[in-house]
Formats: C-alpha cells, structure tokens, sequence
C-alpha cells in the first residue's frame, strides 16, 4: 500500500491540543481520557470505536478472544504487600476479569536499565511467576530490552494478557440503567498511599499493605451469583474510584449517587488523605473492582461477595439515577452532597 493509501484510510479528526506531554497525562484522569480519545483512539481505532474498557473482545476464525495489554512502572519497584512483578501479573488479569474473562496466558515485556542487580531482576522474576501461578494463568512468552544507565529508572514491565469471555455476561455501559445498584469489593485507597508511603518522601507512618491480588476469584462469584444481571466493571486503579464512576456516568449518559459513610476505607488511609489533602476516592487501587447490578440482583451479589475470600467488606455503595446526568454525586451522612470529578492533576506519580 503506498503512502498516499495510507493516508487516505487514517481518521484526520484529532481533537487533543495540548503541546507536549505531561505527567498527567499518565494519571488516569482527565488529561489522560483527552490524550486517548482525542488523539490515540481516532488515529489507532477509528472515530466510530465504542466506550473504551480494560479489554477489548475480537473474533478469531469464529472464536472470541478477550485481549487486553498494560505498561507498569511504579517507583519504588518493591513496597509493601507486592512488588512491580507481582503488580504485572495482577493488573492484567484484572483487567480480563472486569471484562468478563477468564485470563488464559500472558506475554511478558522487559524494558531493564544497564546496571541494575541480577538479584533485583531475578526476585521480580520470580514474583510474577508466584502471581502467576496464584491467579492460574500461564505466562506463553515475551521480549528483554537493554537500555543506557539512567534511562529506565531500574525497571519497566509490560504484560499483554489474551482470555476466555465468560458465556452470558454483558459488560457495557450502555446497559446501565436508572435504579441499578453500585457495588464496591472492598477498602479503597490501600495501594496508592502505600506506594506514596514507601518512597519515603513524607514523614508518615502508616500500617498499610498494597491491595494487589487478582480479583478474578470475585468477579467468578459475583457473576455465578448474578450474572444475567451485572451491567458493567471495573478495577478502579489510577484515578480510583472516583474517575472510574465518572468514565461510566458519562458513558451511560446518566447520574451516579454514591454514600460517603458506605464506602469502606481503612483509617490509616483516610488519616493519610486528610493530611495531604487528597480524597480517597481519587487514590488508586489493584485489588478492588466495582460493579453495577441490576436492582433485583443486588442483594444475592453483595451476599455473595461477603461470604468469598477477600469480599467480606464487599457492600453497596449507592445507585445510578437519571440525575445529575453525566456527573457523580457524593452525599454525607450529615445531609450535605458534593459533585466529585475526574483526577485533574497527578497527586500520586508512577503508582502502577
């Protein structure tokens, strides 16, 4: 194909204006969603791509397959409760299990700085291998590259993970509807100011562990408890809670209200987040998801989920409504509410 043909077929609408990259682009929130759709999702995708997930389903000579990939490169490479090994493998699997699919096998990508330790590298090694054997999934193969000292920061890995989609289950945004319930596995916050913890840049103590686990053991429940009626997930990890909520009410075209006293959060990391200033529900997570459940489904799910390992804070943490459109609504239990947005900037760098 010449040139010119190449030219003819590539969408010429890109929308995003900003004049160079910057760390916020890589948070998450805002600026990240503008980067994507605005520039990489119409030239890579096509201007007619639907709402973009964790995975993306494809049909192969008849079959579907659930494809998903992931970049890590979270400072420090080690903290408590995982590593960045162990992180790739779960973040992965993660992202198939929101979407409805069982991982199958990973492929692995190594980005390694000149002069970092065998023995470091050998311990992430063995880290994702561990993960991988916990969460059931084989790694299939992958690809080393060397770079200059100085220029990787030790370490970056990529994992690219292919699933089985589970049978029956539809997972869109465009299938929620009023009334539906929102549904939250567990603590948020854990992982976000654990690493910020771990760089030892604040003088705070906190006894905090990363939530990092593959949660596919939860999302098998849940769907087996209620699946004709779980709309949509998500693993809610850079941008946490809140911008995940925010992706859906605009997806959806409607209001989420969430209830600020239901929400589970350890008092280590909301003591964390009110002397930084930052809402736990903006800290990012990688061992929680979240789901929205038709109203009839709700109560099995939530029952499910407190009676699986890992899901025993599990709990319904507000509903979708036909207001405020587009937005998500926090109410406190003193009566007041406030509109939570988006991260707009990055308070939490190279946190996966």
């Amino acid at each position: 194909m010449s040139s010119a043909s190449v030219a003819d077929v590539i969408p010429a609408r890109v929308r995003f204006r900003d004049s160079q990259i910057e760390m916020s682009h890589g948070a998450g929130g805002k600026a990240s969603r503008r980067l994507v759709e605005g520039l990489i999702a119409p030239l890579l995708c096509g201007e007619s791509s639907g709402p973009l997930g964790d995975a993306a389903q494809v049909l192969m000579n008849g079959a579907r397959i659930a494809i998903t990939t992931d970049g890590f490169v979270v400072k420090p490479l080690t903290f408590p409760g995982g590593s960045i090994g162990e992180l790739a493998v779960n973040g992965t699997v993660n992202d198939l299990a929101v979407s409805a699919a069982r991982a199958e096998a990973l492929v692995v990508s190594f980005v390694l700085e000149a002069g970092l330790p065998t023995e470091v590298l050998e311990a992430e090694v063995r880290a994702m291998a561990n993960a991988a054997r916990t969460a059931g999934v084989g790694i299939a193969g992958g690809d080393t590259k060397v770079v200059e000292h100085g220029k990787a920061d030790r370490m970056y890995i990529t994992t690219t993970g292919i699933g089985t989609p589970l049978r029956n289950v539809r997972i869109d945004p465009r299938s929620v509807r009023p009334g539906d319930k929102v549904l939250l596995s567990g603590p948020i916050g854990d992982h976000g100011i654990t690493i910020l913890l771990a760089r030892g840049e604040l003088d705070l103590e906190a006894d905090l562990r990363s939530d990092t686990r593959s949660v596919f053991p939860l999302v098998e429940a849940l769907l087996t408890a209620a699946g004709p009626g779980v709309r949509w997930m998500r693993d809610p990890t850079r941008g946490g809670v809140a911008t995940s909520l925010n992706e859906l009410a605009r997806d959806c075209g409607l209001g989420i209200v969430i209830h600020e006293d239901r929400i589970p959060v350890r008092d280590a990391v909301r003591g964390a987040c009110e002397l930084l200033g930052l809402d736990p529900l903006h800290i990012a997570n990688e061992g929680q998801f979240l789901a929205i459940v038709a109203p009839e489904y709700a109560d099995a799910a939530i029952n499910t989920l407190n009676l699986a390992n890992g899901g025993e804070q599990a709990a319904v943490i507000g509903e979708v409504c036909e207001q405020p459109a587009g937005s998500v609504l926090v109410t406190a239990s003193y009566g007041g509410s406030r509109i939570v947005d988006m991260l707009v900037g990055d308070p939490l760098p190279r946190i996966c």
